[in-house]
């Protein structure tokens, strides 16, 4: 039976991922041969790497290092330079100096075929209204292994698939099985003590909790530091000093702002 905190905490997520609208722009296949190394630009938003084949390595300036498997998914932060690699030790670089833009799914090879790694490759915009972005204030590489999860490659499949011919509804779609795959992520990542999105850290404030999901609840109703405090079981003194704190710390907004006003 889930106690208090963990009711807190899954009626939070839950309204988070109800109203979630994601936007997905075309992706792109990254193909590395053995022995490269693809360096791409900081992306002007949140940027999703997902590995359809093989094994390898992201690297970043700042010294990121981290392994990667098939299945795993990868998120960018918003201007961070990167690099996919086959090897540790690489031996050819090929630099992509902006975003592709082109076909629906535009490929971009390193080397020749046959490909080692195989890499899908796209931005999106993940948002709670008009409010809180779900990778607004993610500073560090987010890296998940969903390897173990046997849903996960056929919805990036159905993804590309659904990228490759225009057809009504395709954004919808889009959208819908993004969520899918982002919701796997969200379940694995909230299970993590040293979870890289910020806001997530609410989570474990039963108090903030409460107050959050209130506004959640009706983003636009007068919400008041009286009636925040209230659903927090806090007096309004105790509540404005710890909320306001708080609540900067986890979402990088302050509560008028994440309601969007």
């Amino acid at each position: 039976m889930l106690n208090n905190h963990s009711r807190n905490g899954s009626s939070m997520l839950d309204r988070y991922l109800a109203n979630l609208s994601v936007e997905v722009e075309p992706f792109a296949l990254c193909m590395l041969q053995s022995g490269w190394r693809l360096t791409l630009p900081g992306p002007p938003c949140a940027m999703l790497h997902f590995v359809v084949q093989g094994e390898g390595w992201l690297s970043c300036p700042d010294g990121t290092h981290a392994r990667l498997g098939p299945n795993w998914l990868i998120v960018i932060p918003t201007g961070t330079v990167h690099s996919l690699d086959t090897c540790e030790n690489y031996e050819h670089e090929l630099k992509i100096e902006c975003t592709p833009t082109g076909p629906p799914v535009h490929h971009i090879v390193a080397g020749k075929a046959p490909a080692e790694m195989v890499v899908g490759c796209g931005t999106l915009n993940v948002r709670y209204g008009e409010a809180i972005g779900l990778f607004d204030h993610l500073s560090e590489v987010l890296v998940v292994d969903l390897s173990a999860i046997p849903e996960i490659p056929g919805l990036f499949h159905s993804l590309i698939e659904e990228q490759s011919h225009d057809a009504p509804g395709t954004p919808v779609l889009q959208g819908a099985i993004m969520t899918q795959l982002l919701i796997h992520m969200l379940r694995a990542v909230s299970s993590q003590s040293d979870s890289n999105l910020a806001w997530l850290g609410a989570l474990d404030d039963p108090r903030l909790a409460r107050a959050i999901d209130q506004i959640m609840e009706d983003p636009f109703a007068p919400h008041t530091v009286e009636s925040l405090a209230e659903s927090a079981n806090m007096s309004r003194s105790a509540f404005a000093s710890h909320f306001s704190h708080a609540f900067k710390k986890h979402t990088g907004l302050s509560p008028a702002e994440f309601r969007g006003q």
